[in-house]
């Protein structure tokens, strides 16, 4: 029987910190509004960044981005406005550009968040039998719950992407809270389970590491917890990240839940691309948010 999204949550022991804005700052940039934000999570100031259209009015579509890794501690959220060199370019301004509110903030251990190693925090959750990124989901969520209260966001228009841990990020949290309508993600869907049986999974950071996990589930199946609502995946087929066996037995449990609305889950798959987002990706990914969100 495929896991539920309440026993996932308490497996994880999934918990979502109290929001609040502390400041915001706003300028006017190239084609976008940009606002550096300093939210608080259960009373820790943790830094955001948005990006939103200049001149549309309203309650507009919005985006949850996801910050990836790659060993920047230091640039965290800023990703958003700086871009990554696997990244096709700055994603904050060409989304809001496209029209939507985009919202990033650091994760734990990231951005302002890096006073301590990923080693350093990880460790300390693990022997308790907690992980990083169960702490990174719900802080995720709590960036959702102010994103959806902002009087700009249209609160039943909220997608989720993100590139690597961003993409992890993404289609976990939309698993776990159903107010995500709508999840792109790139270079990061792979059977954890494979991945330790090929000796591929050291390639990502110990933040990743969930205790028991695998002894009930597995990626697949956690992305397969998004359907019915629309969910676009994209891989490079030389990604490390997304060996083959491991992508193909995740997307078979991806395909399992998606059984009763097969034409939500959405497919790119890049022949000899690896870690990295491609022009054709960010095409789709703007494609599949026009027509979802």
């Amino acid at each position: 029987m495929a896991i539920t999204r309440e026993r996932l949550r308490a497996l994880i022991q999934f918990a979502e910190p109290q929001v609040a804005l502390r400041s915001r700052s706003v300028e006017q940039c190239d084609g976008y509004v940009l606002e550096t934000l300093m939210l608080e999570h259960d009373g820790e100031p943790v830094r955001g960044f948005v990006t939103r259209p200049l001149d549309r009015k309203g309650r507009l579509p919005a985006i949850l981005y996801g910050h990836s890794h790659g060993g920047r501690y230091d640039l965290g959220a800023a990703e958003l406005l700086e871009g990554r060199e696997y990244l096709f370019d700055a994603p904050g301004p060409a989304l809001a550009r496209a029209g939507y509110v985009v919202l990033s903030i650091d994760m734990p251990v990231f951005g302002r968040r890096a006073a301590v190693s990923e080693g350093f925090a990880s460790k300390a959750l693990l022997w308790y039998g907690k992980s990083l990124f169960a702490q990174m989901v719900g802080d995720h969520a709590a960036a959702l719950t102010y994103l959806a209260g902002r009087d700009d966001v249209d609160d039943t228009r909220i997608g989720a992407f993100g590139i690597s841990m961003g993409c992890a990020l993404s289609y976990w949290l939309a698993a776990l809270d159903e107010r995500i309508a709508a999840t792109a993600h790139l270079c990061c869907l792979a059977d954890l389970g494979t991945m330790v049986e090929l000796g591929a999974h050291d390639g990502h950071g110990i933040y990743l590491t969930v205790p028991g996990l695998l002894t009930e589930t597995d990626n697949g199946e956690i992305a397969g917890l998004v359907a019915p609502r629309p969910q676009l995946v994209c891989i490079g087929e030389a990604d490390h990240l997304t060996p083959a066996p491991a992508f193909a037995k995740a997307w078979s449990d991806v395909k399992a839940g998606y059984r009763q609305a097969p034409d939500k889950l959405e497919l790119l798959s890049e022949p000899g691309v690896g870690h990295r987002e491609t022009a054709s990706m960010r095409a789709a990914v703007l494609e599949f948010f026009a027509r979802t969100l």
